[in-house]
């Protein structure tokens, strides 16, 4: 059997060891937390020597891979957003028979370097696009415009502003459809309870339309005597003739 002063070596190793344990976590976590604010303060100061130009306009039939493809040969580009045109717009230029893919209405492009940024806007705005001859927007010109002190973060946060919005707005008109819809189902349950409440009471009623009845009784002539005189006539005769009038 192992004596007091054995479990109590023992124990205190144990203690030693969980301690060292926690303190190696403790140091290797201090480790990642330091790498990963060195690690964004790197991309803070990439961040801050990007650029972001701004396109007011985007030439029809363009895509982003395109457009990449158009803006990669002046500079490094980081990223690329294309704001897709107004569904009903595009609903109107299908059924016209227009083009029937994606069209764009406004982009934004991000360059690694703000100085790029700057010269290729200054460069390129107002000149014809050219590329391929056969391209649609061959003959089209750029509306580029170098955004000074704006970051990719300044767009992201506007796109979920207008995002939201728009859900807020959809939520409403979603909502107002509901109460209309449910007025109009109400009425006409409404009118069905009153129609068959009517057709109840008749039921009960049971009315009966009799026809107008008109009585005819046959008349009498007057009598004749036998000069061929009438009654009345000499009724009024012998009247006048006490009264002393004259007929």
């Amino acid at each position: 059997m192992a004596t007091k002063e054995e479990e109590l070596t023992v124990a205190s190793e144990n203690s030693q060891g969980e301690d060292d344990t926690s303190l190696k976590e403790a140091v290797e976590k201090n480790k990642r937390k330091e790498k990963r604010k060195r690690r964004l303060l790197k991309e803070a100061e990439k961040a801050d020597r990007r650029g972001v130009c701004y396109l007011s306009r985007v030439p029809p039939h363009m895509d982003p891979l395109k457009l990449r493809q158009l803006l990669a040969q002046y500079g490094e580009i980081q990223r690329l957003y294309l704001t897709p045109e107004d569904p009903a717009a595009q609903i109107r230029r299908k059924k016209s028979g227009g083009f029937r893919g994606q069209e764009f209405s406004e982009g934004w492009v991000e360059f690694t370097d703000k100085k790029v940024a700057k010269r290729v806007a200054r460069m390129l705005n107002g000149e014809q696009i050219g590329g391929r001859k056969r391209s649609s927007f061959y003959y089209d010109l750029w509306n580029i415009k170098y955004l000074s002190k704006f970051k990719w973060d300044d767009l992201t946060e506007e796109i979920a502003y207008k995002n939201a919005i728009r859900e807020q707005k959809l939520a409403l008109e979603l909502s107002a459809a509901k109460r209309e819809r449910d007025f109009y189902l109400s009425k006409v349950d409404q009118s069905k309870a009153l129609s068959k409440i009517e057709e109840r009471l008749k039921k009960k009623q049971k009315v009966d339309v009799r026809p107008k009845v008109i009585r005819q009784f046959p008349q009498k002539k007057p009598v004749v005597n036998e000069t061929g005189e009438n009654k009345a006539q000499l009724s009024r005769d012998i009247l006048a003739g006490v009264f002393g009038g004259s007929s």
